[in-house]
């Protein structure tokens, strides 16, 4: 329990960030070097790389390497945790909202 509630604070931390949402977005369509990253943002490429590092932390990306260049993706289930988390609200809410519309009825 406890180590899920670490893991859902690192993805929240993690997607906190303006720039590692972005990131997750890019590398959600489609595989990406560290490089091809770096090109899209007016930072360097050790902040990227800083940026990666906390995303691989809460599981979101993995890395691989090809050849000389280190790959970039989605990780499998990344935000499986982070769902399962909010449905339980979505639910809460979902519920209140048809209490609501039944009354207004």
């Amino acid at each position: 329990m406890v180590e899920h509630i670490l893991q859902l604070d690192l993805i929240f931390a993690s997607l906190s960030d303006p720039t590692r949402r972005d990131i997750l977005a890019r590398v959600s369509r489609v595989e990406l070097s560290v490089g091809e990253l770096v090109e899209n943002y007016d930072i360097s490429f050790a902040a990227i790389s800083k940026h990666l590092k906390i995303m691989e932390k809460a599981k979101l990306v993995v890395k691989r390497k090809q050849g000389r260049k280190q790959m970039v993706s989605l990780a499998p289930d990344a935000l499986q945790s982070a769902d399962e988390y909010l449905e339980q609200y979505r639910q809460m809410w979902q519920s209140r909202y048809s209490k609501l519309d039944d009354l207004l009825q």
